[in-house]
């Protein structure tokens, strides 16, 4: 499959979470359960390839550099969160964090196409998380239609930050390097700041939480298939 279908993955499966939650919201308990598990298989795309990745060079300063810009853009991302106010705060938010995560996108194919087909299914996973939950933000104040649009158009941020990303591709391998810590810092933030702490905002079960360590286990497998 070309690399840059890929890239369009997340709006599809955004688009799929926008009409279900158009069409039939699910259950608070049940979102609570698909962020547990999008946030699983996101900790695995971190620990299993970009840290790897990250760290095969040997290099300590471009990881400091990396990391260090990574911390002050997610900063950034999250004092814009926390200013967003209505559809159109949410929008702009979201479509930020989507830039981000096609970035990531790019840095995973510029590692290889296997580290960037697993990272496409994480952030798939976590696009249908977004699709559900700008849906559910805008479907008492927006018609159905204008809904899933404002959805796909998030999630269509996604390409123009692998483009971003491809330069980094015939970067010497030191300063790939720093481009993966980059990488690593904004999945953390994904995972830490956005998709358990909003799950524990929603009633906890057991099932629910056990969907982190699923989600986990099941990219760990996906990445073994592929391996073999």
């Amino acid at each position: 499959m070309p690399i840059w279908l890929f890239a369009f993955l997340p709006a599809v499966v955004a688009l799929a979470g926008a009409l279900w939650t158009a069409m039939r919201p699910p259950a608070p308990a049940t979102i609570g359960a698909i962020q547990h598990f999008a946030a699983g298989v996101v900790l695995y795309a971190v620990a299993g390839e970009l840290l790897p990745e990250m760290l095969s060079s040997g290099a300590i300063w471009p990881i400091v550099v990396g990391g260090g810009a990574g911390i002050l853009a997610m900063l950034f991302l999250r004092r814009a969160t926390a200013g967003a106010r209505g559809p159109a705060g949410l929008v702009a938010t979201s479509a930020l964090d989507g830039l981000i995560d096609g970035l990531v996108l790019g840095l995973a194919f510029a590692a290889g196409a296997r580290q960037g087909g697993l990272l496409a299914v994480a952030l798939a996973i976590e696009f249908l998380f977004l699709g559900l939950s700008v849906a559910g933000a805008f479907a008492p104040s927006m018609p159905r239609w204008k809904t899933v649009a404002a959805t796909v158009g998030i999630a269509l941020t996604v390409p123009p930050g692998m483009l971003i990303a491809w330069p980094a591709a015939a970067l010497p391998e030191v300063w790939q390097a720093a481009a993966f810590a980059f990488g690593l810092v904004a999945l953390l933030y994904l995972v830490t700041e956005e998709l358990l702490t909003e799950a524990h905002e929603r009633p906890e079960t057991e099932w629910g939480t056990a969907m982190i360590f699923v989600g986990f286990l099941t990219l760990a497998v996906i990445d073994a298939a592929m391996r073999g």
